[in-house]
């Protein structure tokens, strides 16, 4: 009996319990996760610091279950009361996307942790857009929101790319952080980098010259390399279109403890391809050889050394079908040939100097030759570019620190026969500090500061600064802002446009650097609505002008000249992105607000060649077997420069894959609606033998079906 009342006054004890729900990996406090006593039946939702608290709880044992979406659901049997606080550290469960490591901002923090905005596309997307063009980056690039391929040439085929309506050569494009494709190769830097040995892709929008200097007014696009592991990779790319083009692509890649390398190696041959049969070609005969080797070494396991070369060699001519096809014959006399070869070099030193602190070294060389060849012109020449820089980060639980110094020249050399000569010498020297804080869980901010100063235009002071804030209900928005600028040449989207004929050099004691300052901000949400469907949302607005931009205006000795414009460039807008997923679905809809203005000229007239609104929808259905995409994009009406407007326009395309344990076969249905410039407007225009080619707004090249296989001989554990 005794017995019997000391137990009932024991069960009659009771306490209240607090109960903290964190990440297993950062720590992180979980709000909204679900406490469970299954005895009881009782439960509970953690607040914002992933607390609860249950009240009344008898003395004894229990078992509770804690479980919250996108983890592993977590079991255990406590005691209560207990001696020690109760926290629960949940771990994310395998279908929960691994954290995304940003290399263009320097540090090695995660993406939701950094307070420059940054888009991210990574290699299950890059594997899509090499699927849809296995022969160049173009693909990945035009499907990003606000970003248009602007192709100069109808012959050559050159494409630039235009961020948020600005010229291709407000754009920085870096491979691996190495600034390797601009000034005479920019035109056909897009059309030469092959994306099948690429891992990711990190895009920022807006001015980023503080990260590398001059030139990244617009943005930058930073292509990331695969690197070798110690399983070894191999894939095998071949290709055939229905638009008379082949392409093969092979990457390999092995290490050891000590040593790594990969080898990458790409061939294209397009024949002449004219849709119109109007007798001149819409996809120029190209002969393309790329190669790409990289050598690692791993001293110890603080340290990695590699050297990697890349060259590339380009033949492409278009014009008269019957020129390129047979030769020179009574009116069929109009062709353009691009010759050009591209070698590079890249070297990097890389160590921890400590668990806080790291040094890394890096230089590159670059040697890009292109012969340009029009009926009675010839422009040809060489440019040889170096960067030399050295970095210094240190990071701490709330700060990251990253110190560092470059050197940049650009020497561009024509033809000594030339009658113009446009020889343009240009050496930067750069210093700067970037710096990120953790004010609290919830707020980071980021801010930078380069000082660089060339030789011919003087300093340029170049301040920015980013704010985070982020919560655990999947909301967070970032403001920033910063200057940019950019070195005169005479490569710009217009010389291109008239093949620089007649164009004379850059006079350095008049005409002034480009010099800008552009602000973005964002929001973003991200929830699952129920088990099996997530939503997520992201909404940016942005504004970036241009002070001194070049421009290229006619003597009246019928030359061309280059000078500053009197008044701004403005470009404003915004960018819409909602992502629905549904078990293996995926739908993606954006939407393009893009307005630049010319306030130099009367009236502020839109930017000519730029689509005001711009639309998407992508459709993904993906399993271990299949995997199936629709595209729909809509480009709006848009002003050529003699002020004319063009017809807006939709694409569509189709993709189908199956996989299978060791290989993969796709078939891909590009623009199979056929949408082509020459069905709104001319493509060519008369006489023949000395034809004029308007402007261009639209795609030229139409419906292109293409099918191949993608070989993988080491197998794919998730393919069956």
């Amino acid at each position: 009996m005794l017995m019997l009342i000391f137990c009932l006054s024991l069960q009659a004890q009771i306490s209240d319990v607090q109960i903290k729900v964190i990440t297993k990996t950062e720590s992180e406090p979980l709000m909204g996760a679900t406490v469970y006593f299954q005895s009881l039946d009782k439960g509970a939702i953690t607040n914002f610091d992933g607390i609860t608290k249950f009240s009344d709880i008898p003395y004894g044992q229990y078992q509770i279950t804690v479980s919250f979406l996108g983890f592993k659901t977590f079991e255990e049997v406590i005691q209560i009361p207990s001696e020690k606080e109760l926290i629960f550290r949940l771990e994310e469960s395998d279908s929960t996307l691994e954290e995304i490591i940003i290399k263009s901002t320097r540090s090695t923090r995660t993406i939701k942790k950094t307070p420059t905005r940054i888009e991210f596309i990574g290699s299950e997307e890059l594997g899509e857009k090499a699927i849809m063009n296995p022969t160049n980056i173009s693909m990945v690039l035009r499907e990003s929101t606000g970003i248009q391929m602007q192709q100069t040439s109808l012959s050559s085929g050159s494409t630039n790319i235009r961020i948020q309506g600005l010229d291709g050569r407000y754009t920085q494009l870096l491979r691996d952080g190495f600034p390797l494709y601009s000034g005479f190769s920019s035109g056909l830097s897009i059309l030469q980098i092959p994306p099948l040995d690429l891992k990711q892709f990190e895009i920022i929008k807006g001015s980023s010259s503080t990260l590398y200097g001059g030139g990244a007014i617009a943005g930058l696009v930073n292509m990331i390399s695969k690197t070798p592991d110690e399983e070894p990779a191999l894939d095998i790319m071949l290709t055939q279109t229905q638009a008379r083009g082949s392409t093969a692509n092979i990457f390999y890649s092995k290490r050891n403890e000590k040593f790594g390398f990969s080898l990458y190696g790409s061939g294209h041959y397009q024949k002449a391809y004219d849709p119109e049969d109007d007798e001149f070609s819409n996809l120029p005969k190209t002969r393309s050889i790329s190669f790409n080797p990289k050598l690692f070494y791993y001293p110890s396991e603080k340290t990695t050394v590699w050297f990697g070369l890349n060259g590339t060699y380009d033949d492409r001519v278009g014009g008269d079908i019957i020129k390129i096809e047979s030769g020179e014959n009574g009116i069929h006399q109009y062709t353009e040939e691009n010759n050009s070869k591209r070698l590079s070099s890249q070297f990097v030193y890389q160590t921890k100097l400590d668990s806080f602190s790291s040094l890394e070294l890096k230089n590159s060389i670059s040697f890009f030759d292109r012969d340009l060849t029009i009926p009675d012109f010839n422009f040809n020449g060489q440019q040889t570019n170096t960067f030399t820089e050295i970095t210094y980060n240190k990071a701490s639980k709330k700060t990251d620190w990253i110190i560092g110094a470059n050197l940049y020249t650009s020497n561009f050399d024509e033809n000594d026969n030339a009658p113009l000569q446009r020889d343009q010498k240009d050496i930067t020297f750069g210093g700067f500090t970037n710096n990120i804080y953790d004010i609290s869980e919830n707020w980071i901010l980021e801010t930078g500061l380069r000082i660089d100063y060339n030789t011919d235009f003087g300093f340029f002071p170049l301040p920015r600064i980013s704010l985070l804030y982020k919560n655990n209900s999947g909301f967070s928005s970032r403001i920033g802002g910063g200057l940019g600028y950019k070195i005169p040449d005479i490569f710009t989207e217009e010389a291109e446009y008239i093949n620089f004929e007649n164009v004379l050099a850059i006079n350095k004691s008049t005409v002034d650097a480009e010099r800008s300052y552009g602000v973005n901000f964002d929001v973003n949400y991200k929830t699952r609505l129920t088990d099996e469907i997530g939503l997520s949302i992201n909404q940016l607005f942005y504004g970036t002008a241009i002070n001194d931009a070049l421009l290229l205006n006619t003597t009246d000795n019928g030359l061309f000249q280059f000078d500053n414009a009197t008044d701004e460039i403005f470009s404003k807008g915004a960018e819409t992105n909602i992502k629905f997923s549904y078990k293996d679905f995926r739908w993606f809809l954006n939407y393009a607000l893009i307005d630049t203005k010319l306030n130099y000229l009367v009236g502020n007239p839109q930017k000519p060649l730029t689509a005001k609104h711009n639309a998407g929808s992508v459709l993904m259905y993906e399993s271990k077997k299949w995997r199936i995409g629709y595209e729909t994009y809509y480009t709006g009406k848009q002003f050529l420069s003699n002020g004319a407007e063009t017809t807006d326009f939709i694409t569509m395309g189709l993709l189908l894959m199956r996989n299978f344990k060791l290989a993969s076969v796709f078939m891909n249905f590009e623009n199979f609606t056929d949408r082509r410039q020459s069905r709104f407007s001319p493509l060519v225009l008369p006489p023949h033998e000395n034809p004029v080619f308007p402007e261009i707004y639209a795609p030229t090249d139409g419906f292109v079906f293409s099918v191949g296989c993608i070989i993988k001989p080491f197998g794919n554990e998730d393919h069956d």
